[in-house]
Formats: C-alpha cells, sequence, structure tokens
C-alpha cells in the first residue's frame, strides 16, 4: 500500500479559509480527510504541502510514526513553526483517517477506546459571527448579556467571550472597569449554572493581563484565555499562580517542547493545543501525555472548519484529561452542506456522542467545496489610540 498523491482544497468560509487535505492511497477508494487551516496564511500552507509531499509519494501510509518523523526531520529545518506544523497536522489527520477506514474503527479505537460518554461543546459569544464575537465593543456591556442570553437559548451551557478590551503595555482603570462591567453582565444574564469564558486573545502586557485577571476573578469564570503573549511564560505563571480562576494557553504553541516549557514553569491549568497546528494527532497525543504527567486539562482550540471540528472531537473521546470541545455553528449557512458527520450533537444540551463510522467519520462534499474558491480573508488590525500598532 502507497501514498499515490496529497491534494489540498481550499474553501472560503468568510472568516478563515479552509484547506482541507486530501492524502490518496494506491487502493481504489482509500483516502484520508485532514485540515491545515490557518488564517492569512492559506497560499503558504497550500505551497508547504506540495512541498512535504515529495517526502512522502510512494510511501506506506500505515507508518504514520515513521512518516511523521520525516515531515518533521528531513527538510533541514525541524517543523516547530506554524506553517510547517500546520501542514503536518493537515496530513498526519489524514493518514489516521486511512488506518481508522483500514481497521474499521473509529480513530478513538485505534487509541484504546472511548473514555467518556459525551462531549460537551461551547460556542463563541454570536455562535460564530465574526462581528459579533469580535468586533462587540467592551463598552457595550448589556450586549454582552444579550448575546450570553442567546447562547444559552441555543443550547449551550458554556460559551466564551472576548470581553477584555486591546490596551496598551500600561493602562489605567478605564479598560480594568469595562472588563468587569461585560462579565458581570453576562453572569447576571444567564445565572451560576452557566460557564462562562473570557478570551483575551493575548493582547494584553503581562502587567495588564494580571490585572484583567485580578479583576474578573470573582466571578467564577470557567477560564481565563491567553492572558499575554504566549513566548511569555514566566508571565503567565505568574498570572496563573496569583488567580482562582484557572489560566488557559497553548493554542499558539506548535510542537511538544514549547508545551514542556508552558508546564515546567505552570503556566496554565488547562492546554489548548490546537490538532491542526500542533502536528496532528501524532505530536497532540505526546503533549496530552505529558499535560496527563502534570494535572493540566485539555481544551483544544478549533475554531476552524469541520475536519478540524471532527478531529477534535475524536481526541477527546480517547483523552482522560478532557474537558470540553471549542465549536463554531454559525459562521457560515452552508456549513453542513460541505460535510457530513459521523458524530451526532444533541441540540438540547449541546453535547456529542461518540462517531462509530471509521477513521474521522466524515465525508467532505467536494463539489460543495468548489462553490467557495479562495478569497482573501479580512485582515484584523488592531492600533492603539496613539497609532501604535496592537495585537488582534
Amino acid at each position: 500500500m502507497k501514498i499515490e498523491r496529497i491534494e489540498t482544497l481550499v474553501c472560503h468560509a468568510r472568516m478563515r479559509n479552509w484547506v482541507f487535505v486530501k492524502v490518496i492511497t494506491d487502493q481504489p477508494g482509500l483516502f484520508g480527510w485532514g485540515e491545515a487551516t490557518l488564517e492569512w496564511h492559506t497560499r503558504g500552507i497550500v505551497g508547504t504541502i506540495e512541498d512535504l509531499s515529495t517526502l512522502l509519494i510512494g510511501e506506506d501510509p500505515r507508518r504514520v510514526e515513521h512518516l511523521w518523523q520525516m515531515m518533521w526531520r528531513q527538510h533541514f529545518w525541524h517543523g516547530s513553526g506554524v506553517t510547517r506544523s500546520t501542514a503536518i497536522a493537515g496530513i498526519d489527520l489524514a493518514l489516521w483517517d486511512i488506518v481508522g477506514k483500514i481497521h474499521g474503527v473509529p480513530c478513538h479505537q485505534l487509541w484504546g477506546g472511548p473514555v467518556r460518554d459525551y462531549i460537551r461543546l461551547y460556542c463563541h459569544l454570536g455562535g460564530g459571527n465574526m462581528e459579533s464575537f469580535y468586533q462587540t465593543s467592551t463598552d457595550n456591556a448589556a450586549q454582552f448579556g444579550e448575546l450570553a442570553q442567546k447562547a444559552v437559548a441555543d443550547g449551550f451551557t458554556a460559551f466564551k467571550s472576548m470581553a477584555v478590551p486591546p490596551t496598551m503595555p500600561i493602562e489605567g482603570l478605564k479598560p480594568i472597569q469595562a472588563a468587569e462591567d461585560c462579565v458581570a453582565a453576562m453572569r447576571e444574564a444567564v445565572g451560576d449554572d452557566i460557564d462562562i469564558m473570557v478570551d483575551c486573545h493575548a493582547r494584553p502586557s503581562p502587567a495588564m493581563g494580571l490585572q484583567f485577571a485580578k479583576a474578573l476573578d470573582p466571578y467564577g469564570l470557567y477560564f481565563f484565555e491567553e492572558p499575554c503573549w504566549p513566548e511569555s511564560m514566566e508571565s503567565l505563571a505568574r498570572i496563573n499562580a496569583a488567580v482562582t480562576t484557572p489560566i488557559a494557553t497553548g493554542e499558539r504553541l506548535t510542537h511538544l517542547a514549547a508545551f514542556r516549557d508552558l508546564f515546567a514553569l505552570r503556566g496554565c491549568e488547562i492546554c489548548q493545543l490546537d490538532l491542526t497546528h500542533c502536528g496532528g494527532f501524532t505530536e497532540a497525543r505526546r503533549i496530552a501525555a505529558l499535560a496527563d504527567a502534570h494535572r493540566i486539562s485539555l481544551a483544544p482550540h478549533n475554531p476552524q472548519g469541520p475536519v478540524s471540528t471532527a478531529a477534535s472531537l475524536e481526541f477527546g473521546f480517547s483523552q482522560p484529561s478532557y474537558i470540553i470541545c471549542e465549536s463554531v455553528h454559525e459562521d457560515v449557512p452552508w456549513r453542513q452542506d460541505v460535510v457530513e458527520e459521523g458524530f451526532v450533537i444533541d441540540p438540547k444540551t449541546r453535547t456529542v456522542t461518540p462517531n462509530d463510522k471509521p477513521g474521522l467519520g466524515i465525508s467532505i462534499n467536494e463539489e460543495e467545496v468548489k462553490k467557495h474558491p479562495f478569497e482573501q480573508e479580512t485582515v484584523q488590525r488592531v492600533f492603539y489610540r496613539d497609532g501604535a500598532v496592537g495585537d488582534w
């Protein structure tokens, strides 16, 4: 059995271009699906997958670890850069999809079977609508409460918001108070039984991130995400130690050694590795084992396309420390036209029961994908009030 070719299919989904990866074998009808979506780097991802394919054509797709090592190590530069690691991830997910199909079982069965009966989903405030999630002003606390009620009405028992405004490296009380007002509005709107997460998007400096974390600590957040740059691991550790709210981070880390350093410093309580950025299942399983050794929970980053979601769920059904899955359900109205999924979502509770189809359990409608060809994504930019560049 050999890999015959590797194809990429780009599908413009408004907020980002989904990059689907199709690994095709020389066995009739046997292929696997992966995803390598990386916003604003679509052309680079497609080219990198083409570069990596030169290592893999003619190889046995069942030797997943062997092929992963080739992709990581054999182009001189190791695969730790986000473009390379994302390309590796897309191919790796597709290889595991093939292995599951060969054995006729879902991927989670390949790793020991399901460790739970269902997985809880959480949504973004606004359900995936970019403007609602990213652009609702923290000056409008009441709207945060209204959007929170909508999430609960849609069946979600947990949701994430961006209730922290962009700030200069040091600012006064105003942005802190704005964030607190927004979180207070959401908590009042949905009560104590609903889990609220706040995503800082790594915007704040360590000093501001600590202030935001302390101000929001009394509101019982499920987690507080990326309170400062991921490169500032010591600062993440200081913030994590200073508050009772669990700190979550890891979506921008791309390889095992980076997570080793983060965990050693106790920079978080919740690891948000991204299956499509950290090298796929093969590297993610190593990261998960390391997180387990530190008793750190898993809540993968997953705002991408449908293959990423299927992968995140397969991973979750195999990992004891997995707590919740990020989901997008209203980013484009035709999302379900593109994919047929093996897992089942209960719309009343927004919980998922295991996929029982082989591999990732999904199929992609390639004709539907062709209806949404590549378009340049809307670039998100942030500038401080004095004109200096800020973080999106």
